[in-house]
């Protein structure tokens, strides 16, 4: 298991767990991040990442992609 800011860019992924407090995990699973479901990162700028995940494009933060385990 690793965050996904260590993810290959398009390489799909699949997510294994989504840590971090309650309303952070609240937060990403209302983006679409939810174990299980399927992510490939497109980009990444400085560490942060834009990825595709449910037919959209989602630009999340390093930080937030740091508690997205792939």
């Amino acid at each position: 298991m690793m965050p996904l800011t260590l993810a290959v860019v398009g390489e799909e992924n699949i997510i294994k767990k989504i840590g971090g407090k309650q309303e952070i995990k609240a937060h990403l699973e209302n983006l679409g991040f939810v174990a299980g479901g399927a992510v490939t990162v497109i980009s990444t700028i400085g560490g942060n990442v834009i990825v595709n995940g449910k037919e959209s494009r989602i630009a999340i933060s390093k930080e937030m992609a740091q508690k997205i385990m792939i």
